[in-house]
């Protein structure tokens, strides 16, 4: 079949739709001035690579020719990756939200030439059932009605682009406070499942920004319930089908309360901001177990998501040979076929793999029925060792298997959270494997992801970088920066965060009610500029964006970050006063900005022996409002200018030692790391 124009794009989600019937047209000007100059309305399809739903919309409709008829008659068709294109997924969403209640994806937006939207919904099929319109019956209702009545459509576009971007461009004014805190986790606590973990009954989705202000709210109200939710729900989390126990990673989430049939797709943001909240539990509970299962999601992610070049790649898909899941799924005969008899009879009843079957006939394995026995001790269990030479075999004939769809593009604001998470792993488990992964990763970002100007980009694959970067873009790439540098100490990870940031300030900074646009100033391709508080899968720019100016007036004492990081807060306190649940992340930042803060110096150099006992200690505390900041044994002269607290700060008398700033005062310092576990 000859193909459309989509078969110029480097997207793979626009690729997947390169040889349909459909006429489709990539998001720019050549599409809508057909559409002007031909009078047709727009049918804008917004998906991604690995989304179900749009692989199902797309063998039901796209690919069909009496669905491709009417839309090449008679309309003017765009199709749009929302992971590169985020932007205008953002508008449209919030449009399609205001319309109908709800959202998701694929994304389906009729538009007037002038780009503004009458009608939206989300997945339709072929044909009207379950209680939804048919593309067909569709297609023909709204090009009758844009004949017929085009007068209308336009004023009903105007209506809901005036009322849409009234809601998407605020920015809620308020005053934050502690009790915020506390209402959020009292929502939370309402909304938990006791039995499995997680909030709400089903489909489940990990949503770590939320265990993250949980481990706060304990820490900060020393509520026992707060640190027993997040444990339930990490614990049931990683028991279910949703962690893949053959070879490790997060699905995007789970059908079911349980856990365990998920949309088999795997996005690398989850398995960040996951392997984020194990390694925090880590150190608040010093439970092994939760070191474990972030390696595991770690070992996933350089294995399977790593980029030769260094970057990440964005997702996995979900089907493979047209089928969910059918690449993660097994029978008995499949194990015993290639662990023999006595092993396989073990593995299967351990995993939950049985002649019925738990999913379509076949089984996802999982630890469901074993949690209680598991984590009664928090340790690591003892048939490990066993199972995980047996889970080699079983990942070694998976292999074999036709895998799923790997979109390969690189996303900076992904790529931004997987260097963070991967930081603050290199810190907490002290792997410099990890290290040496994020920074790899962030020089990759740093060379490819700019333009002549030195402008962040958004999207790199096959040598190609495009699309002028997004708040999340700027915000998740300077807070990996920050972790970076807590990580490895080398200063120019700070300075360039620092960069980044002050660079984000002049894109997407709004001077008149405060908060950051989602689009930078010079954009002007779509009728309003999303302002986003709310947390989604990924916490919003916004609260990243406190969280960075909170941490970046801390490690460096600028004033200036300080006054922007309390007007950031202030600007989206009403929001999260209207809807503490929606905000966690912000209030994550919230809870560091209230305080008590906390600077510590590592004075002396890090590989030697006495300081990497200190360093131990500090690895594995939790301290959600510390800061920690070296000063080598040199006295190195750009660490000291960039980050004022450490003048001053030397070891004592050679030794190796730490300074504990705290509410503003400053301790003696401590070189013995038993008097440190003490003082902290």
């Amino acid at each position: 079949m000859t193909p459309n124009r989509l078969i110029h794009e480097k997207s793979p989600y626009l690729l997947q739709h390169a040889h349909n019937p459909v006429e489709w047209y990539p998001w720019g000007d050549e599409a809508f001035r057909k559409a002007r100059e031909e009078n047709k309305p727009v049918f804008l399809s917004i998906g991604y690579s690995t989304c179900h739903w749009c692989h199902v919309m797309e063998r039901e409709s796209f690919e069909d020719e009496e669905v491709a008829a009417l839309l090449n008659e008679g309309f003017v068709s765009i199709k749009v990756d929302r992971e590169e294109r985020p932007d205008i997924d953002a508008v449209y969403m919030g449009v399609c939200q205001a319309l109908t209640g709800s959202g998701g994806w694929p994304l389906t937006v009729f538009l007037a030439p002038d780009r503004k939207p009458f009608y939206a919904g989300t997945y339709f099929p072929k044909r009207a059932r379950y209680g939804r319109p048919g593309v067909m019956e569709l297609l023909t209702a709204i090009r009758k009605k844009w004949v017929s009545d085009r007068e209308h459509l336009d004023e009903l576009g105007e209506q809901v682009i005036s009322t849409v971007a009234g809601h998407l461009e605020e920015s809620s004014p308020g005053e934050p406070n502690p009790e915020l805190l506390q209402r959020s986790f009292h929502y939370l606590e309402g909304a938990f499942d006791p039995v499995y973990g997680g909030f709400h009954s089903a489909p489940k989705f990990p949503t770590p920004h939320q265990l993250l202000l949980l481990l706060r709210c304990w820490k900060r109200f020393e509520e026992p319930n707060a640190l027993e939710m997040v444990e339930k729900t990490l614990q049931g989390m990683y028991c279910g089908g949703i962690f893949d126990h053959i070879g490790f990673g997060f699905s995007r989430y789970s059908t079911d309360r349980k856990w365990l049939a998920p949309h088999f797709e795997k996005m690398l943001y989850d398995n960040a901001l996951i392997s984020l909240a194990y390694l925090e539990t880590y150190q608040a509970t010093e439970k092994v177990f939760y070191a474990e299962a972030a390696r595991d999601v770690f070992s996933y992610v350089l294995r399977e998501m790593t980029a030769p070049e260094g970057g990440f790649y964005t997702a996995e898909d979900a089907d493979s040979e047209g089928v969910e899941g059918k690449f993660y799924l097994w029978t008995p005969a499949e194990v015993k076929e290639v662990l023999g008899g006595d092993d396989g009879d073990y593995f299967c009843s351990l995993y939950d793999i049985t002649e019925k079957g738990n999913f379509e006939g076949k089984n996802i394995p999982n630890l469901i029925q074993r949690r209680e026995k598991i984590f009664s001790d928090g340790k690591v269990p003892a048939w490990q060792e066993r199972v995980g030479e047996l889970r080699r075999k079983l990942f070694a004939a998976r292999e074999g298997r036709i895998h799923p769809f790997k979109d390969d593009k690189i996303l900076t604001s992904w790529n931004g959270l997987m260097i963070a998470a991967l930081a603050r792993g290199a810190w907490v488990l002290d792997d410099e494997r990890y290290a040496d992964a994020a920074r790899r990763a962030a020089e990759f970002l740093l060379k490819n992801l700019r333009n002549q100007e030195g402008r962040l980009l958004a999207r790199y694959r096959e040598g190609d970088a495009a699309y002028s970067a997004y708040l999340d873009d700027y915000a998740f790439f300077a807070w990996g920066l920050m972790e970076l540098y807590q990580a490895t100490f080398e200063v120019q990870y700070l300075e360039d965060a620092i960069r980044l940031t002050r660079e984000m300030y002049d894109l997407f900074w709004d001077d008149e009610s405060g908060g950051f646009f989602f689009t930078a100033i010079e954009g002007d391709e779509l009728p309003t500029r999303p302002k986003e508080i709310a947390d989604g899968a990924v916490p919003s720019g916004n609260s990243v964006a406190a969280w960075n100016l909170l941490h970046l007036a801390r490690l460096t004492g600028d004033g200036n970050f300080e006054e922007l990081s309390q007007r950031q807060l202030r600007a989206f306190a009403g929001a999260a006063e209207a809807a503490p649940q929606a905000c966690t992340f912000y209030l994550c930042a919230l809870d560091f900005s209230l305080g008590p803060p906390q600077e510590i110096v590592v004075a002396g150099e890090k590989e030697d022996d006495r300081a990497s006992r200190l360093l131990k200690v500090l690895r594995s505390a939790y301290l959600p409002q510390a800061v920690i900041m070296h000063h080598p044994a040199d006295g190195e002269r750009a660490a000291a200018a960039l980050i004022p607290h450490i003048d001053g700060k030397e070891p004592l008398n050679g030794t190796p030692a730490v300074y504990i700033c705290e509410n503003y005062s400053c301790q003696e310092p401590v070189t013995s790391p038993e008097e440190l576990e003490e003082r902290l």
